[in-house]
């Protein structure tokens, strides 16, 4: 295969590259070409394509990586800086769009929810307008999304049929959503990926909720009792190698393992996993107090997601018990 990826410099782009490379399929990386933009291709900081290269961990064979610089700003594909031209992404066999600002490394001022916004709605738009320029547009778009689609729901199961939530993150990936079901009008097959907790010791939010562990202050989030729905990096690279490899799959996607846990039986497994105690609850309050809106979106909201779709396609976990996964995750180099 030949696979396009926005965002490749990212947790899950990073992984997913050296998965298909390491296969033999070749990646072609879409980099934001300029600099001083904060809604580049997965990342936060506005890196130009050359910083986010050597911050990278890519595989040290390249001959099946190709870089192609674009703009999202006017959706050109363009040569310059890297000599490539679209002509590399002329008939590929699917798009995987990851890019996105990290939802939790700052506070939700008003300026950050708006980089949120752009770094995701707008490179998504401009994405689909660059597919449209070309003669032969790739096959299928499966874009990122989060399960934060179905805001904060208590006890009830969601499924990908479950109806969308209304805060703010849950009105971001409908939104995030929408602009990738455009792709359709152009013939692609379109897959949105509406992924849990990502599990990784390298990345995303698991180092974060390390970090109290260590010291011994680790514990419950507020009641314990919100559903935490994640997976491990491991099996979210291979949820989309599959849905790269099905051409049956489309629409939503939810990308968790099928056993979510309650925040207070998370925070006793990642315990165990760090011998360390896990008996200093984070009360609520606090949390909201200091962290506002993005408290209750990120720490103290409760989804319940299951994995239907995959399960109907027949997908296999890699991890689908969470104090294996915790330790499987927690002994990588």
């Amino acid at each position: 295969m030949k696979v396009v990826i926005t965002g490749s410099s990212g947790l899950v782009g990073t992984a997913l590259t050296n998965l298909l490379v390491r296969d033999g399929h070749t990646v072609v990386r879409l980099l934001r070409s300029g600099s001083g933009s904060k809604t580049g291709s997965g990342e936060s900081r506005g890196e130009t394509p050359e910083k986010a290269d050597a911050r990278s961990a890519q595989p040290r064979d390249i001959g099946n990586i190709v870089k192609v610089a674009w703009n999202p700003n006017t959706c050109d594909l363009e040569g310059e800086p890297f000599g490539e031209d679209q002509g590399e992404i002329e008939g590929a066999d699917a798009v995987v769009n990851l890019a996105g600002a990290s939802i939790a490394a700052e506070g939700w001022s008003e300026e950050r929810k708006a980089i949120l916004r752009s770094s995701r709605l707008h490179i998504t738009r401009e994405l689909v307008c660059a597919l449209e320029k070309l003669a032969e547009p790739p096959k299928a778009l499966v874009s990122a999304s989060a399960i934060g689609y179905y805001g904060n729901r208590g006890d009830e199961v969601l499924t990908e049929e479950s109806k969308a939530g209304d805060d703010f993150l849950a009105r971001l990936a409908q939104e995030w959503e929408a602009e990738a079901v455009k792709a359709e009008a152009l013939g692609l097959r379109v897959v949105r990926l509406r992924f849990g907790i990502i599990l990784s010791k390298h990345g995303g939010a698991l180092p974060q909720m390390m970090r109290p562990f260590k010291f011994g202050i680790g514990g419950r989030i507020g009641s314990g009792r919100q559903w935490m729905s994640w997976i491990t990096l491991l099996d979210v690279v291979s949820v989309i190698r599959a849905v790269l490899e099905n051409t049956a799959v489309s629409g939503a996607v939810n990308v968790v393992a099928p056993q979510p846990v309650r925040n207070a039986d998370f925070a006793q497994a990642l315990g165990r996993a760090m011998h360390r105690p896990a008996i200093m609850p984070a009360p609520a309050f606090a949390l909201k107090f200091a962290l506002g809106e993005m408290a209750d979106a990120l720490l103290l909201a409760s989804q319940r997601v299951t994995p239907l779709r995959l399960e109907q396609l027949g997908y296999r976990f890699a991890q689908r018990d969470l104090n294996a996964a915790l330790a499987s995750v927690l002994a990588e180099p």
